[in-house]
């Protein structure tokens, strides 16, 4: 296989990894460029950028401490508890936090309790002591009486964030909740209109700007929702899976995603059942995978049924995975008709495990140096197949089978379906000896005992490698640049 070749595979490979639809398909120029595009969607910034150094500070602020570790097994259920009352008097009492806020940031939020805890006991040594419980209360309560917290940070780690998360998003000068008014009253709205606490956090990350909206716009966008006629539970669960929704007017493109898959047969509840309050969708992406399907050929009824098979081809990474897919496929030249044809019969594993298989099973190709051309014609007719299966590396399976790589090439070229025996986990026997590989054998035999070895004996078996034509050709090459055939058949005996 030339560079060139190589290179192109390559380039193949980094096509179809699993940032593909973010890293390359929408600066594509090829004809497959308006696939996924959001030129005409909202773009909302769903991540604040981390600076450098705030990654490096809070690279290990998730791991909770108590200062000295051979005190940390010792701190028991009562002293947190302790310690929690404390943290709840002061939030509460002192500096005014609604109780029931003050109450989820004093019990959700062990980290910072941790490192305040440290901070008391660093002066006090009070955990070394027994029957401590009330003496770390009022410590830690004296102690807050003249050290201030930065509120935010037990605030946000009550909402579901761990300290990595937040640490970014601790506002520069403010330390005190009351500081941010509109902070507050969004976060409240949310809280009265069901959304549970520690879900408020991923929204916080992830639409940082809906907690800016003056009073009342908040809510005014929820009711904009229930006027879609969706109920309050479900759009709850729309809104902690996709923030971005609460930004801007009603999301176009979350609406016709919604009623395009009304018209093939699945309700509200059935998207919402297969939603995860832990990811994160986007909207825009799934209705460009319906699309493509459409386009495909697929009918209603045949979409309804994939999907209703295969959630995953929808919901797993917002369909980005399939549309990587779809990608990959396009360009190892499968037609629309066939790639509807071939979801149709797609097997019952994810897509990102499917395209996995199927990447592996092209670098394998790679690495057994078959042709650019061959391997697509594979790719072309046996995409099931490549996807479906887990194959051994290359090099194992090599010295399992015995074989090189020009006769590998040719034998998964004339017997593809043979590629499912040589899976992971599989028990995959050697290739029988090749009528060339006796004859070669015969022919070194015969050399050998010509040139006066000894027939079966140890010098003989480790003797010249080569092919038995090859041999005879390289002795008579010798005897013709001038050197006797004695000398040369000593040359090999003193081998």
């Amino acid at each position: 296989m030339t560079h060139l070749q190589k290179l192109r595979v390559a380039s193949i490979l980094k096509w179809v990894s699993l940032n593909f639809y973010e890293n390359h398909l929408r600066s594509s120029t090829t004809p497959f460029q308006p696939i996924g595009s959001f030129s005409n969607a909202q773009s909302p910034r769903l991540y604040r950028t981390k600076r450098a150094s705030e990654d490096k500070d809070s690279e290990n602020v998730d791991k909770p401490s108590t200062g000295n570790e051979k005190n940390a097994g010792q701190i028991s259920s009562s002293i947190k508890k302790e310690a929690q009352a404390a943290l709840l008097d002061y939030l509460h009492g002192t500096r005014g936090v609604q109780f029931m806020d003050a109450e989820n940031m004093s019990k959700n939020s062990p980290h910072f309790l941790d490192k305040l805890l440290k901070q008391v006991d660093s002066e006090k040594e009070i955990l070394m002591k027994k029957n401590n419980e009330k003496e770390i209360g009022r410590e830690i309560s004296r102690f807050l009486r003249y050290h201030p917290i930065n509120e935010f940070e037990p605030f946000f780690e009550s909402l579901g964030l761990k300290p990595s998360e937040y640490f970014p998003l601790l506002p520069r000068s403010l330390m005190f909740l009351t500081d941010d008014q509109l902070l507050v009253h969004n976060y409240t709205v949310l809280c009265h209109y069901g959304i549970a606490r520690n879900k408020i956090g991923k929204i916080y990350k992830e639409a940082t700007e809906v907690f800016q909206y003056d009073f009342e716009v908040l809510l005014s966008k929820l009711k904009a929702y229930e006027k879609l006629g969706l109920s309050q539970p479900t759009l709850i669960k729309f809104f902690v899976a996709s923030p971005y929704l609460l930004i801007g007017d009603v999301n176009v493109e979350f609406v016709k995603a919604l009623e395009n898959l009304k018209s093939i047969g699945f309700e509200t509840n059935w998207i919402e059942g297969n939603l995860s309050a832990d990811s994160s969708y986007n909207w825009s992406q799934m209705l460009e995978v319906l699309r493509l399907f459409s386009e495909m050929g697929c009918s209603n009824e045949h979409l309804g049924e994939l999907i209703g098979q295969h959630p995953y081809i929808l919901f797993e990474g917002s369909g980005g995975n399939t549309i990587s897919l779809i990608g990959l496929l396009l360009k190892f030249g499968s037609t629309k008709s066939q790639l509807c044809s071939m979801f149709l019969q797609f097997p019952p594993i994810p897509v990102v495990k499917f395209v996995s298989n199927l990447r592996q099973c092209i670098l394998f190709l790679n690495e057994i140096e078959m042709k650019v051309s061959e391997i697509g014609k594979i790719v072309h007719s046996h995409p099931l197949l490549l996807g479906s299966i887990s194959l051994k590396k290359a090099n194992s399976l090599l010295n399992t089978l015995k074989t090189g790589k020009t006769r590998l090439c040719r034998y998964i070229q004339e017997n593809p379906q043979e590629l499912k025996n040589w899976v992971l986990g599989k028990r995959v026997d050697p290739f029988p000896g090749s009528g060339e590989n006796r004859i070669s054998k015969t022919q070194k035999t015969k050399f050998l005992l010509d040139i006066g070895f000894v027939d079966n004996s140890n010098k003989m078996k480790k003797a010249l490698r080569g092919k038995g034509g090859e041999l005879q050709e390289r002795f008579d090459c010798i005897v013709k640049a001038g050197l006797s055939q004695e000398d040369v058949c000593e040359m090999i005996k003193a081998r």
